[in-house]
């Protein structure tokens, strides 16, 4: 969907609806003071992101399959792609989620550093919350959250560690922007401990093995964009591979010609292993390969590889004190900034 901007007193689709942006949110009791972000204004805007990304794949994504569905010469596999195009349109026609499983919500926040939230921060997290249990029933999304071991389900999508909320942060500006992903939390996903000496033949083989394994058992619910982190602690190895496939649109290049290049080469490896969607026997099999690092122990090179399904969900919205939202497909998370090495 393309950008949109709104103001505090009208605006555009449900973040027009969210309220006053004087008003408070979640229930905090707590006034508003100029400067500071609404809070009714985030949770309002937080459950039309929630729509937004449930319903309406990113223009990025499907000018992705539509090309991948021209170079597709395999006929069952082109097929498949047409039929994914055909059901992202039904989805926005019939306002409702392109898929019957619709993932585990989760939230990126990124602030500009003089960012003031009305109610502190802990609101911010219950508005998030309070969104995303809404946005279940209003949608509505299949409440897949679950207690791993009782398996008690609140049918909302919140519980211990649930939204999962991450936070980046910017040197300057009094902005926050917010990104929902909705992203399978099955399958797709793998790490492998290499070390130095296996340099990219190993980080190669690593891509390939993992690509055939989740191919041939239709783990990934390909075409995907897969994104690969390389380095760091194991933690932070996996953060940045589900990054990498969840917050890049397709089409972006690494800022590291090194990692450009190493994108552009596993993108078009994974397409000449004789897989397309959903395993068939095809080409399209990787919509885009995303490559971030971290740096790493000396004496190991960590690789993960996080799969983002044809069901390439996600949405951002900046918001301003004054209450203004601008919606946008492309996350923005990997600034300069954010991949600084240096110190300032």
């Amino acid at each position: 969907m393309p950008s949109r901007t709104s103001s505090a007193k009208g605006g555009a689709g449900r973040a027009g609806a969210a309220g006053s942006s004087a008003g408070g949110g979640s229930g905090s009791g707590v006034g508003w003071a100029p400067g500071e972000l609404p809070l009714a204004r985030i949770e309002g805007v937080a459950r039309e992101l929630m729509a937004r990304a449930a319903i309406g794949i990113p223009a990025d994504f499907k000018a992705g399959i539509v090309d991948m569905a021209g170079r597709e010469t395999n006929p069952l596999s082109k097929f498949v792609l047409d039929q994914i195009c055909c059901n992202y349109d039904a989805a926005e026609e019939d306002q409702r989620p392109m898929c019957g499983d619709t993932g585990l919500p989760r939230w990126y926040v990124k602030l500009g550093n003089e960012a003031r939230v009305q109610g502190g921060f802990v609101a911010l997290e219950r508005a998030l919350r309070q969104a995303t249990a809404d946005a279940t029933h209003d949608i509505p999304l299949r409440p897949n959250r679950v207690h791993p071991l009782t398996r008690r389900d609140y049918d909302n999508n919140v519980g211990t560690h649930a939204p999962e909320i991450d936070y980046s942060f910017e040197p300057a500006g009094d902005w926050i922007e917010l990104t929902t992903v909705h992203k399978g939390g099955l399958f797709g996903t793998d790490y492998r401990m290499l070390f130095p000496a296996d340099g990219l033949p190993g980080i190669r083989k690593f891509f390939l093995d993992t690509l055939v394994e989740f191919g041939r058992r239709g783990m990934a619910c390909q075409p995907a964009v897969v994104g690969l982190g390389i380095g760091g602690c194991k933690d932070t190895t996996m953060r940045i591979a589900k990054e990498a496939a969840c917050l890049r649109p397709v089409g972006d290049r690494n800022p590291d010609p090194q990692l450009a290049a190493l994108e552009a080469e596993l993108k078009q490896l994974g397409n000449t292993i004789g897989m397309g969607p959903m395993g068939f026997v095809g080409s399209s099999m990787v919509v885009d390969c995303h490559v971030e690092i971290a740096y790493t122990h000396t004496g190991g090179m960590p690789v993960a590889i996080h799969t983002f399904c044809f069901a390439s969900r996600r949405a951002t919205a900046r918001i301003t004190p004054d209450g203004e939202v601008t919606l946008r497909d492309d996350p923005r998370w990997f600034t300069e900034h954010y991949r600084r090495e240096g110190v300032e």
